[in-house]
């Protein structure tokens, strides 16, 4: 598939400016020939789950995409299985992962080894996104260990350096473990497009409780759900 340089922007739903940096730094796999970048689109998506990146399709994609993700959990079902804790106690990135995985869900896969994948994952590059929110997650999605995606909102005792995109020290995280890269890449846009509404995040920092976070989410899907028809 063959898109410009302003193709690639929207499907990841950045600045032309930032990804032609990214290009030209060769930290985005793709091939370039004068002012056409080509690159194979699952490629694309896989690299976009790895760094926490959400990828949209192009405008003639859309209708094809929205079939594929109608059966798909949207946020609210996710985010009540996972649960939300606040006061996550640590001074660094690995302290506070630790301190967070102990608060998932009893699952059938190791804990340990549950911190172990999202410390492989951090090393790869930061999951802060922005803003003050971080969203960690396995490099890849875990459909042997789990049956359904979920999330676990995590409120940090005192914000800490993710070395984000933005440097901004990260107060919340939305630890994310999904049984697909579709579902991860699913939950993913629709967190992402929560966090873009300044609003969204100034609400975030009054630290909510479960029924008052998952109510705010609420709104912004049904917001996002009627733009999308």
């Amino acid at each position: 598939m063959k898109l410009s340089l302003k193709d690639i922007a929207r499907c990841l739903d950045l600045p032309a400016s930032t990804v032609d940096r990214w290009i030209r730094q060769g930290r985005i796999p793709i091939h370039r020939s004068e002012n056409v970048c080509i690159f194979k689109k699952s490629i694309i998506e896989k690299w976009a789950f790895n760094h926490g990146l959400p990828f949209s399709p192009l405008d003639k994609e859309k209708e094809i995409y929205k079939k594929q993700t109608l059966k798909l959990e949207n946020l609210i079902p996710a985010m009540q299985f996972g649960g939300v804790f606040h006061g996550i106690k640590g001074d660094d990135v690995e302290s506070v992962l630790k301190s967070a995985v102990d608060k998932v869900p009893v699952l059938p896969i190791n804990k340990e080894g549950l911190y172990e994948r999202l410390l492989e994952r951090e090393a790869l590059t930061s999951t802060g996104i922005g803003k003050g929110v971080a969203i960690p997650h396995p490099r890849a999605p875990l459909p042997e260990e789990i049956d359904n995606p979920l999330i676990t909102t995590c409120f940090l005792e005192k914000s800490i350096d993710f070395e984000a995109i933005d440097d901004r020290p990260v107060f919340v995280m939305f630890i994310l473990l999904s049984t697909s890269i579709k579902n991860h890449l699913h939950l993913l846009s629709r967190l992402a497009f929560c966090v873009r509404d300044d609003s969204f995040v100034k609400f975030l920092r009054t630290y909510p409780d479960s029924s008052s976070l998952l109510s705010k989410i609420a709104d912004c899907e049904n917001l996002l759900d009627r733009d999308d028809n």
